[in-house]
């Protein structure tokens, strides 16, 4: 089933919600939209994604109203990417794969990739959102997060190495 052939003919919302944003390169766009990266080259250095997948995908969630675009640069044209408030809202899925990915999918003794932290007092949350400090599920809204050195690491080693494949020979 292609995005355009959404499941007009049911009501299911799992249904309708993987038709806009049922592959990996679209969640990991939001991902790093999340992460707060905006440029093209920042996008693709991070997710991976060849320049065409990218783009087809960036033109997509944007059809889709889950992502703007705003031109940064006149000269050469260039475009600076965001979520919309109907994107930023994907920020609970993309909470709960990696909460599921940390329990169930990564090598046993491998360190965290994010820390979430508590905005309200600080303090980590445990993987399910629970603030140990205050007791509570923190609402997403309340979430902060940011990589662990291991990850920052990760990430860095992978813009420098996209970095240097583009530097002219």
């Amino acid at each position: 089933m292609t995005r355009r052939e959404a499941p007009d003919d049911t009501l299911c919302p799992v249904a309708h919600s993987t038709s806009l944003i049922g592959d990996r390169w679209s969640i990991l766009v939001v991902r790093e939209l999340l992460l707060g990266q905006s440029r093209f080259q920042d996008l693709q250095a991070q997710t991976g994604a060849t320049s065409q997948m990218l783009a087809a995908r960036l033109k997509r969630l944007e059809a889709d109203g889950l992502v703007a675009r705003e031109v940064y640069s006149e000269r050469p044209r260039r475009y600076a990417y965001r979520l919309t408030e109907k994107g930023a809202h994907l920020k609970p899925v993309i909470l709960a794969l990696r909460a599921w990915g940390e329990q169930w999918c990564k090598p046993q003794d491998g360190p965290p990739a994010t820390r979430m932290f508590h905005r309200t007092c600080g303090a980590e949350l445990e993987l399910d959102g629970h603030c140990p400090t205050c007791g509570v599920i923190a609402p997403w809204p309340e979430m902060g997060g940011a990589p662990s050195e291991a990850w920052a690491e990760e990430r860095r080693r992978r813009a420098e190495a996209f970095a240097d494949h583009r530097r002219p020979s």
